[in-house]
């Protein structure tokens, strides 16, 4: 959706792949239809209500992992212009001819189907019991996500629409990769611009070329290259103006009636404007071939007193061969645009004067102000939240709690780190500790413990997994935006703990002081484990009384040692005595109180 004419593709080179903590503390508008439909089909009839799943799991993984704070928009009512190219696209999806079949009257608007209207309004619920900001748009969400970006009310949008550029965004992610370790798939409008060297009103007139959501006809015989180089040819204060003069045919910017290039070379009247100087046909220079058979020319300056002959494919750099050559790309080019303005003349209605007023308009949506009051986060509503997805999604009680831990303690940590309160999270957990370091596609999270008695324990099933060292590596393949990890359970000395991955500057901010202890602790690890390998060292390098027994290591590497030294003593003898000590060798070897398979292995080593 979007521009047409894989637009994407032509943005392809200049995207940016940004790390995991890019929307940290940062504001970002979502295109609720976008998220929606672009994995609704993937996971459809395989889950029940997938729209309510991944709404619910994506917006606790955006909120509590990445970190970010984000605004929701929806659809409004479609544009006129909107309406039809959903039923074109539809009948042309579908094989039909459009022309058989009735066409909407001027002005008339049409909703989305009832089913998908069904779905925005139960994700709407669920957004609003999470707390979250949702706005309505006056007609498309992606304008609305763009109004909010250009404006600086969010930091980026996440939508999939290349027309969010036309409406004046300046970030937009369009998609997510959560198994990478730079999920994020952005696009700068600064990049672009620097780029391609296009800004806001060049992507209008390229969308208004070759088709977009409001007409996906374009003009017939443009495409993206063609329309590329069209538009590059004017200002971005001029473009708009000049398709305009050329549909509307007032003065066209260039001549119609202009003559390919071959028939400007051979026309007598255009050469003798400007007659080319006499060339030798034999190096290719200025002047004749008789004067530098005579004398060489000043450009092939011979040994041997003649010109070289000029290699095939030659182009001579004179003055005058340059300025001809440079006539004819100028000639060549106006040629191409008068052919290029000739199919935007016989385009009707062309440019669409409201299809430019929706690009070129700045107020997309009733959020209007210049503070962001009503971009406000609330807290969950706990106990709706549960009985809203016990009824949709059949989850019991006891899951639902545990999914929402993650953002009840993200929540908890900011509101602990900015006002230092002491309370309880959710009031039954309580901070107790950093337990180790989790990394997780090269980020590094605290993994904490929220401990909780035993008399307010909920039901869950409690789980055995501890970790046995500081830093611990997870499964890669874990989907962090459309799966959640359950918070682990753990029963320690008659409470019960939690533990959740939390962001390790926001859990440094908020308990500075249990972080500190940690990371004591882990110092204090770190050296007791060098100082004992040291140890180990130093005892296996002290040589140990005949009485005492090695260990199969040491008596492994002692044995190889004590064959090693006999080999270069018995290098200095002669054949006899070398033969006589590799008998005694292989006598020793042999002893019977060495067993059948270390006397294997000591041959074979």
């Amino acid at each position: 959706m979007g521009v047409g004419g894989k637009f994407w593709d032509l943005l392809k080179p200049y995207v940016r792949n940004e790390a995991f903590d890019f929307l940290r503390n940062k504001r970002v508008a979502v295109d609720l239809s976008f998220w929606i439909v672009q994995h609704e089909t993937a996971i459809k009839d395989s889950v029940r209500n997938p729209h309510l799943r991944l709404t619910f799991f994506r917006t606790i993984n955006l909120f509590s992992k990445f970190g970010a704070f984000p605004v929701f928009v929806i659809d409004g009512t479609p544009s006129p212009l909107k309406s039809k190219t959903r039923i074109a696209r539809f009948y042309r999806s579908s094989g039909i001819e459009s022309s058989s079949l009735p066409v909407p009257e001027d002005g008339v608007s049409f909703e989305r189907n009832r089913a998908f209207t069904k779905c925005i309004q139960e994700c709407v619920e669920l957004l609003e019991l999470l707390g979250m900001p949702i706005l309505k748009a006056n007609g498309e969400a992606e304008a609305l996500c763009a109004q909010l970006n250009a404006e600086g009310h969010v930091d980026a949008c996440i939508t999939s629409d290349s027309d969010s550029f036309l409406f004046g965004a300046k970030c937009v992610i369009k998609s997510i990769k959560p198994n990478t370790k730079e999920p994020f798939e952005c696009y700068y409008m600064s990049d672009i611009e620097a780029g391609l060297g296009l800004k806001r009103n060049h992507l209008i007139a390229i969308s208004l070329l070759v088709g977009n959501d409001h007409d996906i006809n374009g003009v017939q015989g443009i495409g993206l290259e063609t329309a590329l180089r069209f538009v590059r040819n004017f200002s971005e204060d001029d473009i708009l103006n000049r398709l305009h003069e050329i549909g509307n045919k007032v003065t066209p910017p260039f001549q119609y009636n202009i003559k390919p290039v071959d028939d400007f070379t051979s026309n007598p009247e255009a050469s003798s404007q400007k007659a080319k100087s006499t060339h030798c046909s034999f190096c290719g220079h200025p002047g004749s071939k008789q004067s530098h058979v005579e004398k060489s020319c000043e450009y092939c300056s011979a040994p041997d007193g003649g010109c070289k002959k000029k290699p095939e494919g030659f182009k001579c750099d004179c003055l005058s061969c340059h300025e001809d050559r440079e006539e004819k790309e100028r000639k060549k080019q106006e040629y191409w645009l008068s052919k290029v303005c000739s199919k935007i003349a016989v385009e009707p209605n062309f440019p669409n004067d409201e299809l430019i007023r929706i690009y070129t308009c700045d107020s997309h949506g009733s959020f209007t102000g210049k503070n962001d009051q009503c971009l406000t986060w609330e807290s969950p509503k706990f106990e709706l939240l549960i009985d809203f997805l016990v009824f949709h999604q059949h989850w019991i009680p006891s899951y639902v709690r545990q999914m929402l831990f993650p953002m009840l303690s993200t929540i908890f940590l900011r509101e602990t780190a900015n006002h230092s309160i002491k309370s309880l999270l959710y009031g039954q957990f309580d901070f107790d500790s950093v337990d180790r370091v989790k990394i997780r596609q090269g980020h590094k999270f605290y993994v904490v413990k929220w401990r909780k008695d035993v008399s307010l324990m909920c039901s869950a099933t409690p789980s055995s997994e501890e970790a046995n060292s500081d830093i611990m590596g997870v499964d890669e393949s874990i989907s962090l935006l459309d799966e959640l990890d359950a918070p682990m359970i753990r029963n320690d000395g008659g409470c019960q703990f939690l533990l959740t991955d939390e962001n390790m500057e926001l859990v440094h901010a908020a308990f500075p002081e249990e972080v500190n202890r940690f990371l004591r602790g882990k110092e204090l690890k770190e050296s007791k484990r060098k100082k004992s390998a040291g140890a180990d060292e130093l005892i296996l390098e002290t040589p140990k009384p005949r009485d005492v027994q090695l260990n199969i290591t040491e008596f492994y590497r002692s044995t190889k040692v004590q064959l090693q030294a006999g080999d270069e003593e018995g290098s200095a003898k002669d054949y006899d005595s070398q033969s006589d000590g590799n008998s005694k060798g292989r006598r020793r070897m042999r002893n019977p109180n060495l067993s059948k398979s270390v006397r294997r292995r000591l041959l074979f080593d």
